[in-house]
């Protein structure tokens, strides 16, 4: 891995009417890397990848990928990266080889073998039509024809939504295995943390058109913690803690998830006097949800239905 950025953009905005899509986005995406773009459904991710792919123009603000401005890449500079939706989008009148050979036309580069051996994976054969394949199938077809050309940079746009588990992590493993045997780039965005947490160097944090977090995976992971305290009785009243998320209120414990805990926020819980307190390492689903859910105190629900009965 190296400094230089694939992927740049200074105060990238993008309205829609009236509504901000995209707000002021300043990212920094590392040659070599795999950089998970996160957030929820309607935040701007999909906006944001295809104001880089140059199919949407920004509002304002600049952004270059491979050294390029967005606002004119070429097709030179496009037959260097390799697009995947989640739409897998196909003719369904062609079979898996007419697919191969009609994709290759339209790149210098293309690699035969690569094409044959992700297909392969997948279990697709030659002969077999479009129309006819299952979900992970097509999005199986689609990688091969994404990777074949073999792009320096891949921008995947959720491409494991809606695939089983088994086709998923096919999709995920062949991304991977084919991708970081060099000096490429992976930019994706998914809802499915397990993986970017099993994949992912980086993670940027977007949250209603606007960046909140970006940062290595394991600095994110570490920033966000969970101290769990216990109580004889019913918990005492919390005070105002530093960098405080999230608190659960339990019968005889208090779940309290902070970001950039510190000595001033640990003495403060201390001062409750617990008989028992621990700090719980949080996985990044957790650390994620938390980050971006309600902030403040809350109870379970069904405690809440046992408070009014």
């Amino acid at each position: 891995m190296n400094n230089e950025s694939v992927i740049q953009t200074r105060n990238l905005t993008k309205y829609f009417g009236g509504k901000a899509a995209v707000y002021e986005l300043n990212l920094d995406v590392p040659r070599g890397c795999v950089f998970a773009f996160l957030g929820r459904n309607g935040s701007g991710k999909t906006t944001t990848i295809r104001m880089l792919m140059g199919m949407v123009p920004p509002t304002r603000g600049t952004g270059t990928i491979l050294g390029h401005d967005i606002r004119a890449l070429t097709p030179e500079v496009r037959a260097r990266i390799g697009y995947l939706t989640e739409e897998h989008q196909l003719y369904g009148w062609m079979n898996v080889k007419q697919c191969g050979e009609f994709q290759s036309k339209f790149f210098a580069k293309w690699n035969g073998r690569i094409f044959r051996g992700v297909a392969g994976h997948f279990g697709l054969k030659p002969e077999a039509r479009v129309k006819d394949l299952s979900r992970g199938e097509r999005a199986g077809l689609c990688l091969a024809l994404t990777l074949a050309p073999e792009p320096e940079l891949l921008m995947l746009d959720d491409p494991g939504l809606g695939l089983d588990p088994v086709a998923r992590r096919g999709l995920v493993e062949s991304m991977i295995f084919l991708t970081r045997k060099s000096d490429r780039t992976i930019f994706f965005s998914s809802h499915h943390l397990s993986d970017v947490e099993r994949t992912a160097d980086y993670i940027a944090v977007f949250d209603r058109s606007i960046l909140r977090a970006c940062c290595p995976l394991e600095k994110f992971q570490e920033s966000v913690q969970q101290v769990r305290l216990r109580f004889p009785g019913t918990p005492p009243a919390l005070p105002k803690i530093p960098g405080l998320l999230q608190a659960v209120r339990t019968e005889n414990e208090l779940r309290v998830t902070c970001v950039h805990y510190n000595g001033e926020a640990e003495t403060a819980l201390r001062a409750l006097s617990p008989v028992e307190m621990e700090s719980v390492p949080l996985g990044l689903e957790d650390a994620f949800i938390s980050y971006l859910g309600e902030r403040g105190e809350k109870t379970f629900i069904l405690s809440e239905m046992e408070a009014q009965s």
